[in-house]
């Protein structure tokens, strides 16, 4: 697929956020790497996928008032817990359980994100705007040598995406206007959801996001402001 030309008037915004799970690190790659140390007889590609599909349903019940605010290490350990007995795992003991959770402190990131965060962050300041929490958020960005200029995260606004106060909350902590922020993402319902607060967005190509066995169309909307095949990729458009 042709990369569409950035438009003329394409400039780095002064703020550039980022979504991290699927843009900026390879989530399933991950799980499925540390389940083959783990448990090499469970299916790892099966166990990040049921991971994965507890994760909107456990943050609704926080967005609609059904529980109050906890934490995505939360969120994740009791969708771990459920998940447990259905692949053969309840023998686990607790602290393999807290250190299989951790897992998401320990995702890697794709092969383009450091070099393209890198060459970003000379052009624009740049931060994760995710569900994770700070501390997930943090060990994850020590681990993998993420550039951030800070780390922002949902828990800030104790709200998750897409609450627009998670958008308008990330402009207004930098006194930036929405038009002035650009957030970049590999999914179109969060950028989606930042355009209706004003900001400007990119997508982000990340067809392995769920494995090679299930390949994520990545075809451009024309509702973005750009479309990059990469990170270093939306540098370029950028002139960064």
């Amino acid at each position: 697929m042709t990369t569409p030309a950035p438009r003329a008037a394409d400039t780095p915004p002064p703020l550039l956020l980022f979504d991290v799970f699927g843009t900026v690190v390879d989530w399933h790659g991950s799980v499925v790497r540390e389940m083959a140390e783990i448990a090499p007889s469970v299916d790892g590609d099966a166990f990040a996928l049921a991971w994965r599909a507890g994760y909107q349903p456990a943050m609704a019940a926080v967005r609609d008032g059904r529980r109050p605010w906890v934490t995505l290490d939360t969120l994740h350990r009791e969708i771990l817990e459920a998940l447990l007995p259905r692949f053969g795992l309840s023998q686990l003991d607790a602290a393999q359980r807290r250190h299989l959770n951790q897992v998401w402190h320990r995702l890697r990131p794709w092969p383009d994100t450091v070099a393209g965060l890198t060459r970003l962050k000379q052009a624009c300041t740049i931060a994760p705007l995710s569900n994770g929490n700070i501390a997930l958020l943090t060990n994850m960005a020590k681990r993998a040598g993420l550039p951030w200029d800070c780390v922002l995260s949902a828990e800030v606004f104790r709200a998750y995406k897409p609450d627009p106060a998670v958008y308008r909350g990330a402009a207004a902590l930098f006194d930036r206007s929405p038009e002035q922020v650009m957030l970049v993402a590999a999914h179109h319902d969060d950028l989606a959801a930042a355009r209706a607060c004003g900001l400007r967005t990119a997508y982000i190509e990340r067809p392995l996001e769920f494995g090679a066995a299930h390949v994520k169309d990545v075809s451009p909307q024309p509702a973005n402001d750009l479309h990059a095949t990469s990170l270093t990729d939306l540098a370029d458009q950028l002139g960064a």
